[in-house]
């Protein structure tokens, strides 16, 4: 039976905020917002970036890692679009394409990175709300500093 329309855009809605609020709490640096948006063990894929192979991962690890990487950067700036959401009963998959900009002036003058990509998740209902179990990044390319989370990481040292 099909859910009413009211209720699968509601429910489609509270998919698309989840994903929204993750990367805002990122930007934000609000890493228990972070991991408020994670179910308890999320399949975690970075591996068009970094090479590592996916794994199943509690928000915590996710959100101490992002702190780590992000460390240092005056700003960081992830911009969503293009979301497609399906819901079906208590599950649902979003996909959007994203950009994500780190910031922090340096000497060298060349102060931004940028990666360009898309996402793919998988999300379950909870009694409050819409959890990400499933997070996967797909790089296209990246563009800019490539050492500028080195330098932040430097510069946060010796303040």
């Amino acid at each position: 039976m099909e859910p009413e329309p009211t209720t699968a855009l509601l429910e489609r809605a509270g998919v698309a905020d989840t994903v929204t609020r993750l990367f805002v709490n990122t930007d934000e640096r609000n890493w228990k917002g972070v991991m408020d948006c994670f179910a308890d063990r999320v399949l975690f894929d970075m591996s068009s970036l970094s090479g590592s192979k996916p794994s199943r991962v509690s928000p915590k690890k996710i959100a101490d890692q992002w702190e780590s990487g992000l460390r240092g950067l005056t700003a960081v700036h992830h911009q969503i679009g293009n979301m497609l959401v399906e819901v079906e009963g208590a599950e649902a998959g979003a996909f959007c394409y994203a950009t994500a900009t780190h910031y922090y002036p340096n000497p060298t003058g060349n102060n931004t990175r940028t990666f360009v990509g898309t996402y793919d998740f998988h999300l379950v209902k909870v009694e409050d709300g819409w959890r990400i179990d499933m997070f996967r990044f797909n790089l296209k390319f990246t563009e800019g500093n490539a050492l500028l989370s080195d330098l932040a990481k430097k510069g946060a040292k010796r303040e």
